[in-house]
């Protein structure tokens, strides 16, 4: 029988985070990820996308842990958000947000295994966005994050001072390479939305 490693300990200054704006370095690691556009309150898009990798990243874990390879927690759900226009990019209006979606991977589960359960989770369960899904390893570098406590439509003063903060330290970011980014702890179909936690992150250049 294998341990189970628990990844958001193993990297909690990533995945645990103060209230308070605080830098980090966010080394290479590898995701599973889609792409799409829109609301993610009303599209049917988003909502496929997010079962699907789920669907996938719960199927990688469950074939990993009976070859006994390795036994882990899946990750929780990641965001990238930005728009074409990022002079424009309001959480009042969300219908013109792009959007990347993505779980953390463990080494483990290789393009190959990914790829056919993918495939499974497309036909099986009829989520069709699970062809494309792709494993990229993603580096983001320096960054600032702090923790959100509450719904997601309060987020805009936590971003604001997040925002603050890397200017404060003389540096600033460029929304389309820097992307916005939300790691959600909280599942909002379970927990009030008073007590979602949400870590939200920003990259940043020096100026």
């Amino acid at each position: 029988m294998v341990g189970k490693i628990d990844f958001k300990r193993e990297l909690r200054g990533l995945y645990a985070s103060p209230r308070k704006p605080t830098a980090v370095e966010v080394p290479e690691l590898a995701f599973l990820m889609v792409d799409g556009h829109g609301d993610p309150n009303t599209s049917a898009q988003y909502r496929d996308a997010v079962s699907a990798l789920f669907s996938v990243s719960y199927a990688a874990r469950f074939a990993l842990k009976r070859a006994g390879v390795i036994d882990y927690g899946v990750m929780p759900l990641e965001g990238l958000w930005w728009v074409p226009d990022m002079a424009t990019f309001s959480t009042e209006d969300k219908s013109e947000w792009d959007w990347t979606m993505m779980i953390r991977q463990p080494d483990a589960a290789t393009p190959d295994l990914l790829a056919h359960l993918a495939d499974e989770v497309a036909t099986k369960k009829s989520i069709r966005i699970a062809k494309e899904l792709r494993l990229i390893s993603f580096e983001e570098g320096t960054a600032a994050q702090v923790l959100h406590v509450g719904p997601y439509a309060t987020e805009a003063s936590t971003i604001v001072r997040l925002h603050e903060f890397i200017r404060e330290q003389g540096f600033t970011f460029h929304g389309h390479r820097h992307k916005h980014h939300e790691i959600y702890l909280g599942d909002p179909r379970r927990s009030a939305p008073e007590k979602l936690r949400t870590i939200i992150r920003q990259p940043y250049a020096a100026s």
